[in-house]
Protein backbone atom coordinates (compact mmCIF):
# COMPACT_ATOMS: atom_id res chain seq x y z
CA UNK A 1 0.00 0.00 0.00
CA UNK A 2 2.77 2.13 1.00
CA UNK A 3 4.06 1.37 -2.29
CA UNK A 4 1.66 2.80 -4.07
CA UNK A 5 1.17 6.19 -2.33
CA UNK A 6 4.32 6.86 -3.37
CA UNK A 7 3.54 5.65 -6.83
CA UNK A 8 0.99 7.79 -6.77
CA UNK A 9 2.45 10.82 -5.24
CA UNK A 10 5.51 10.76 -7.06
CA UNK A 11 2.91 10.98 -10.40
CA UNK A 12 1.21 13.90 -9.29
CA UNK A 13 4.37 15.96 -8.50
CA UNK A 14 5.87 15.23 -11.81
CA UNK A 15 3.13 15.68 -14.08
CA UNK A 16 2.03 18.80 -12.15
CA UNK A 17 5.37 20.88 -12.45
CA UNK A 18 6.49 19.10 -15.58
CA UNK A 19 2.84 19.61 -17.47
CA UNK A 20 4.16 22.34 -20.11
CA UNK A 21 6.91 19.44 -20.74
CA UNK A 22 4.15 16.72 -21.73
CA UNK A 23 6.57 14.27 -19.95
CA UNK A 24 4.85 11.91 -16.94
CA UNK A 25 7.26 9.83 -14.47
CA UNK A 26 6.04 6.72 -11.89
CA UNK A 27 7.85 4.33 -9.75
CA UNK A 28 7.99 2.25 -6.19
CA UNK A 29 11.25 4.35 -5.39
CA UNK A 30 12.89 7.68 -6.17
CA UNK A 31 16.34 9.66 -5.48
CA UNK A 32 17.09 13.06 -6.69
CA UNK A 33 14.55 15.97 -6.07
CA UNK A 34 11.27 16.05 -8.01
CA UNK A 35 10.96 19.31 -10.44
CA UNK A 36 14.53 20.27 -10.22
CA UNK A 37 15.59 19.69 -13.83
CA UNK A 38 19.68 20.84 -13.11
CA UNK A 39 20.20 17.51 -10.85
CA UNK A 40 19.82 13.71 -11.79
CA UNK A 41 16.80 11.77 -10.41
CA UNK A 42 16.86 8.01 -10.83
CA UNK A 43 13.46 6.13 -10.45
CA UNK A 44 13.50 2.33 -9.58
CA UNK A 45 11.15 -0.76 -9.40
CA UNK A 46 8.05 -0.85 -12.59
CA UNK A 47 9.67 2.61 -13.69
CA UNK A 48 7.99 4.78 -16.16
CA UNK A 49 8.09 7.47 -18.21
CA UNK A 50 5.74 9.07 -21.14
CA UNK A 51 7.14 12.22 -23.81
CA UNK A 52 5.15 13.27 -26.19
CA UNK A 53 6.13 10.84 -28.48
CA UNK A 54 8.08 7.86 -26.71
CA UNK A 55 6.77 5.50 -23.39
CA UNK A 56 9.21 3.81 -21.99
CA UNK A 57 8.80 0.57 -18.89
CA UNK A 58 12.40 -0.59 -17.35
CA UNK A 59 13.34 -2.27 -14.09
CA UNK A 60 15.19 1.80 -13.38
CA UNK A 61 15.15 4.90 -15.03
CA UNK A 62 17.35 8.27 -14.91
CA UNK A 63 16.87 11.63 -15.94
CA UNK A 64 19.14 14.12 -16.68
CA UNK A 65 20.41 17.04 -18.15
CA UNK A 66 18.01 20.39 -18.97
CA UNK A 67 14.24 19.52 -18.62
CA UNK A 68 15.45 15.90 -18.21
CA UNK A 69 16.78 15.70 -21.98
CA UNK A 70 18.60 12.33 -21.11
CA UNK A 71 17.18 9.27 -20.53
CA UNK A 72 18.79 6.12 -19.65
CA UNK A 73 17.01 2.68 -19.02
CA UNK A 74 18.35 -1.15 -17.52
CA UNK A 75 16.44 -4.10 -17.30
CA UNK A 76 13.57 -5.26 -18.58
CA UNK A 77 12.84 -2.75 -20.95
CA UNK A 78 9.75 -2.30 -22.75
CA UNK A 79 9.18 0.76 -25.04
CA UNK A 80 6.99 1.90 -27.75
CA UNK A 81 6.78 5.03 -30.21
CA UNK A 82 3.40 6.75 -29.96
CA UNK A 83 3.24 8.23 -33.53
CA UNK A 84 4.74 4.88 -35.51
CA UNK A 85 3.60 2.23 -33.57
CA UNK A 86 7.07 1.21 -33.60
CA UNK A 87 7.63 -1.31 -30.33
CA UNK A 88 10.88 -2.71 -28.92
CA UNK A 89 12.35 -4.50 -26.01
CA UNK A 90 15.99 -4.79 -25.15
CA UNK A 91 18.54 -4.63 -21.97
CA UNK A 92 20.15 -0.95 -22.07
CA UNK A 93 18.66 1.89 -23.44
CA UNK A 94 19.97 5.90 -23.89
CA UNK A 95 17.50 8.36 -24.92
CA UNK A 96 18.04 12.06 -26.22
CA UNK A 97 13.99 13.90 -25.98
CA UNK A 98 15.59 16.45 -28.65
CA UNK A 99 17.14 14.81 -30.94
CA UNK A 100 14.58 12.15 -30.37
CA UNK A 101 17.18 8.99 -31.71
CA UNK A 102 17.21 6.19 -28.68
CA UNK A 103 20.36 3.79 -28.56
CA UNK A 104 19.15 0.31 -27.78
CA UNK A 105 21.79 -2.11 -26.42
CA UNK A 106 21.72 -6.05 -25.55
CA UNK A 107 18.72 -8.86 -26.44
CA UNK A 108 17.38 -6.06 -29.24
CA UNK A 109 14.16 -6.82 -30.21
CA UNK A 110 12.38 -4.04 -32.57
CA UNK A 111 9.14 -4.30 -34.45
CA UNK A 112 7.55 -2.01 -37.38
CA UNK A 113 3.73 -3.40 -36.31
CA UNK A 114 2.41 -1.57 -39.29
CA UNK A 115 4.75 -2.83 -41.87
CA UNK A 116 5.42 -6.68 -39.54
CA UNK A 117 8.55 -5.86 -39.73
CA UNK A 118 11.03 -7.84 -37.03
CA UNK A 119 13.95 -7.00 -36.07
CA UNK A 120 16.75 -8.15 -33.63
CA UNK A 121 20.33 -7.55 -32.98
CA UNK A 122 22.54 -6.52 -30.29
CA UNK A 123 22.44 -2.86 -31.46
CA UNK A 124 19.86 -0.72 -32.57
CA UNK A 125 20.06 3.06 -33.16
CA UNK A 126 16.70 4.37 -33.84
CA UNK A 127 16.34 7.95 -35.42
CA UNK A 128 12.36 8.61 -34.35
CA UNK A 129 13.09 11.92 -36.90
CA UNK A 130 14.21 10.23 -40.06
CA UNK A 131 12.17 7.11 -38.93
CA UNK A 132 14.98 4.57 -39.88
CA UNK A 133 16.91 2.22 -37.71
CA UNK A 134 20.42 0.90 -37.96
CA UNK A 135 21.26 -2.48 -36.68
CA UNK A 136 24.61 -3.85 -35.59
CA UNK A 137 25.94 -7.29 -34.62
CA UNK A 138 24.27 -10.63 -35.63
CA UNK A 139 21.16 -9.03 -37.56
CA UNK A 140 17.95 -10.84 -38.18
CA UNK A 141 14.91 -9.33 -39.92
CA UNK A 142 11.45 -10.96 -40.89
CA UNK A 143 9.37 -9.36 -43.35
CA UNK A 144 6.56 -11.34 -45.36
CA UNK A 145 8.64 -14.58 -46.55
CA UNK A 146 11.87 -12.71 -46.27
CA UNK A 147 14.51 -13.54 -43.74
CA UNK A 148 17.43 -11.00 -43.71
CA UNK A 149 20.52 -11.76 -41.72
CA UNK A 150 24.10 -9.97 -41.38
CA UNK A 151 26.69 -7.47 -39.35
CA UNK A 152 25.28 -5.01 -40.19
CA UNK A 153 21.63 -3.01 -41.86
CA UNK A 154 19.54 -0.02 -42.09
CA UNK A 155 15.68 -0.52 -42.23
CA UNK A 156 13.89 2.84 -43.39
CA UNK A 157 10.85 2.38 -42.72
CA UNK A 158 8.95 5.43 -44.69
CA UNK A 159 10.81 4.29 -47.84
CA UNK A 160 10.47 0.36 -46.79
CA UNK A 161 14.01 -0.16 -48.00
CA UNK A 162 16.41 -2.64 -46.62
CA UNK A 163 20.00 -2.03 -46.88
CA UNK A 164 22.14 -5.27 -45.47
CA UNK A 165 25.89 -5.99 -45.33
CA UNK A 166 28.31 -7.91 -43.58
CA UNK A 167 27.80 -12.02 -44.86
CA UNK A 168 24.71 -10.78 -46.14
CA UNK A 169 21.76 -13.06 -47.25
CA UNK A 170 18.17 -13.43 -47.63
CA UNK A 171 16.17 -16.19 -47.45
CA UNK A 172 12.97 -16.59 -49.49
CA UNK A 173 11.52 -19.88 -48.52
CA UNK A 174 13.72 -22.45 -50.34
CA UNK A 175 15.55 -19.28 -52.45
CA UNK A 176 19.12 -17.99 -50.69
CA UNK A 177 20.98 -14.97 -52.23
CA UNK A 178 24.39 -14.18 -50.48
CA UNK A 179 26.13 -11.21 -51.36
CA UNK A 180 28.54 -8.32 -49.94
CA UNK A 181 25.80 -5.93 -50.15
CA UNK A 182 22.06 -6.51 -50.38
CA UNK A 183 18.94 -3.71 -51.31
CA UNK A 184 15.59 -5.53 -50.58
CA UNK A 185 12.37 -3.11 -51.17
CA UNK A 186 9.81 -4.64 -49.12
CA UNK A 187 7.04 -3.46 -51.38
CA UNK A 188 8.15 -4.62 -54.53
CA UNK A 189 10.13 -7.71 -52.68
CA UNK A 190 13.36 -6.72 -55.55
CA UNK A 191 16.53 -7.42 -54.54
CA UNK A 192 19.77 -6.22 -56.07
CA UNK A 193 23.04 -7.69 -54.89
CA UNK A 194 26.68 -6.89 -54.79
CA UNK A 195 30.26 -7.72 -54.73
CA UNK A 196 30.73 -11.70 -54.31
CA UNK A 197 27.19 -12.87 -55.44
CA UNK A 198 25.73 -16.48 -54.29
CA UNK A 199 22.63 -17.82 -54.46
CA UNK A 200 20.61 -21.12 -55.34
CA UNK A 201 16.61 -20.70 -56.53
CA UNK A 202 14.48 -24.01 -56.80
CA UNK A 203 12.82 -25.43 -58.96
CA UNK A 204 8.81 -24.94 -57.82
CA UNK A 205 7.01 -25.64 -60.94
CA UNK A 206 4.72 -28.63 -60.39
CA UNK A 207 4.92 -31.79 -62.73
CA UNK A 208 2.86 -31.42 -66.27
CA UNK A 209 -0.62 -32.88 -66.13
CA UNK A 210 -1.97 -34.33 -69.01
CA UNK A 211 -5.80 -34.01 -69.64
CA UNK A 212 -6.84 -32.69 -66.14
CA UNK A 213 -5.25 -35.94 -64.91
CA UNK A 214 -2.52 -35.84 -61.62
CA UNK A 215 1.11 -35.85 -62.28
CA UNK A 216 1.17 -39.58 -61.34
CA UNK A 217 -1.89 -40.67 -62.83
CA UNK A 218 -0.98 -38.83 -66.52
CA UNK A 219 2.84 -41.09 -65.77
CA UNK A 220 0.44 -43.94 -65.37
CA UNK A 221 -1.52 -43.31 -68.77
CA UNK A 222 1.36 -42.80 -70.48
CA UNK A 223 3.24 -45.80 -69.37
CA UNK A 224 0.07 -47.77 -70.40
CA UNK A 225 0.39 -46.20 -73.97
CA UNK A 226 3.78 -47.23 -74.26
CA UNK A 227 2.82 -50.64 -73.08
CA UNK A 228 -0.27 -50.59 -75.56
CA UNK A 229 1.86 -49.65 -78.57
CA UNK A 230 4.74 -52.42 -78.20
CA UNK A 231 2.16 -55.36 -77.73
CA UNK A 232 0.88 -57.05 -80.75
CA UNK A 233 -3.49 -56.82 -81.65
CA UNK A 234 -5.36 -60.25 -82.02
CA UNK A 235 -5.31 -60.14 -86.12
CA UNK A 236 -1.44 -59.69 -85.99
CA UNK A 237 -1.15 -62.50 -83.58
CA UNK A 238 -3.53 -64.84 -85.61
CA UNK A 239 -1.30 -63.72 -88.77
CA UNK A 240 1.75 -64.67 -87.16
CA UNK A 241 0.61 -67.84 -85.92
CA UNK A 242 -0.71 -68.56 -90.01
CA UNK A 243 2.80 -67.65 -91.14
CA UNK A 244 3.98 -70.63 -88.21
CA UNK A 245 1.46 -73.48 -89.38
CA UNK A 246 2.27 -72.74 -93.24
CA UNK A 247 6.05 -73.15 -92.34
CA UNK A 248 5.73 -76.22 -90.95
CA UNK A 249 3.95 -77.83 -93.63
Amino acid sequence: MKKLILNLLIILMFSSFLFAEKIVFSANAMTGQAGNSNTTTKLSGNAYVKTETMEIQADSLELSGDDYRFIKAEGHINGKNLETNMTFTCDNLAYDRITKIAELKGNVDFQDVENEVRAQAQIIIYDQNEENAVMQIKVNLTQKDNVCTGSYAVYYKTEQMLELSGNAQIKQKDDVFRAQHITLNMDTQEITLGGNVKGSVSDSKPAKKKDGAEPDQAAEEEMSEEEASEKESPEEEAEAEVGEEADGE
